[in-house]
């Protein structure tokens, strides 16, 4: 006898992958660009706090947490919805506008949820080939058809940690049709310093078909609450509202996302240590003889110069209680990616990479 059989497509789709987690010998866990401070003391205590309301069904609508991300980004609240994190919001966004017969194009190094995403609604994932790790908007014009109907952009992108300039974001959407979702994924935002830089926002303040996607699970250290956050056309939006569920964001984790906007000071703390020891990082092992991609986010993408001596070194790693990610699923099998950390960490995992590169040319 056989069972229910799901619809075409589905067992086409890859499951994703998180970053490894800790076992038995777990030292460090820098595989998932995790906050290396972790969350903000008063969103801890605005999370104990709500234990006392677990009884009660949380603002479907989120208003404090959309009140307060609007005053804090100076947004409109009414163009600001919210989800169980940010790749819920990307999934109800191919949901809404995809669907068999389309096609949602992504650069080709870009965050794997957009592929799975777009497969679990019929439609056709396009890549677009990246330039030297970034983002090219030529070839991301080039590969639009008449079958488009989403283009997903991660500004900074995942894993690389590169970012097209506000110009080259402007660019872009100049060259779609109106009829294009143009979906900017700022999930790392908060990281970036560059002047030139822009997370989406001013163009989702006017375009009719653009929305900006962001996330508490990153610099906020929220990642277990799973908090996420939509700013763009009111069109949009609307559809963003009417597909999401009624209560999808819960009531302890909006407590804790507003908490965690209202500390400024620890927010800057996280931002300057993550500035600090990326730079860091990004000396000391290049330093070493590896490559290490330029980064304006919480994570290196570092180069082993191939298959093998990138496999070995995972090894030696995890045999040492230290975990990177592997990026075979991103089409790079010679590199892995660390998660900038904690001071002790990030001193712990270059000794241990150290010692790996002094083997190797041994």
């Amino acid at each position: 006898m056989t069972g229910p059989v799901p619809r075409p497509g589905v067992l086409d789709i890859e499951p994703y992958q998180g970053g490894k987690s800790k076992d038995t010998s777990y030292v460090g866990k820098m595989s998932s660009n995790e906050a290396a401070l972790g969350p903000s003391p008063k969103a801890l205590d605005a999370y104990r706090d709500a234990a006392a309301i677990l009884h009660r069904y949380p603002d479907g609508g989120a208003h404090r947490l959309r009140d307060a991300i609007a005053r804090h980004h100076a947004v409109e609240v009414e163009r600001v919805v919210c989800g169980f994190g940010s790749d819920d919001l990307l999934q109800l966004l191919c949901r809404g506008y995809a669907g068999p017969g389309d096609e949602v194009l992504y650069t080709e190094h870009g965050f794997l949820i957009y592929p799975i995403a777009a497969r679990a609604c019929g439609a056709e994932p396009v890549a677009a080939k990246d330039d030297d790790y970034t983002a090219s908007v030529d070839a991301l014009l080039d590969a639009v058809t008449e079958r488009t109907s989403i283009v997903f952009i991660a500004n900074p992108n995942n894993p690389t940690g590169t970012y097209i300039p506000r110009d080259e974001l402007e660019r872009l959407h100049a060259g779609l049709r109106d009829d294009i979702v143009l979906v900017i994924d700022a999930a790392y935002a908060e990281f970036v310093t560059e002047d030139d830089y822009d997370c989406g926002q001013q163009l989702a303040s006017w375009a009719p078909n653009v929305v900006m996607t962001r996330t508490f699970s990153k610099i906020y250290g929220l990642a277990a609450l799973r908090v996420g956050w939509a700013y763009g056309a009111p069109g949009i939006v609307d559809v963003l509202n009417r597909l999401r569920g009624p209560f999808n964001v819960s009531a302890p984790a909006q407590a804790a996302a507003v908490a965690a906007l209202d500390d400024r000071e620890f927010f800057q703390k996280a931002r300057d240590h993550n500035t600090r020891w990326r730079q860091w990082l990004h000396q000391r092992l290049g330093g070493m003889g590896l490559g290490v991609v330029p980064s304006v986010g919480n994570f290196l993408l570092l180069d082993f110069g191939s298959a093998a001596r990138t496999q070995a070194a995972d090894d030696y790693l995890k045999e040492r209680g230290w975990y990177l990610r592997r990026m075979d699923g991103y089409g790079f099998p010679d590199h892995l990616r660390l998660t900038v950390g904690t001071e002790a960490e990030n001193r712990g995992v270059t000794d241990v990479l150290a010692a790996f590169m002094a083997l190797q040319r041994a």
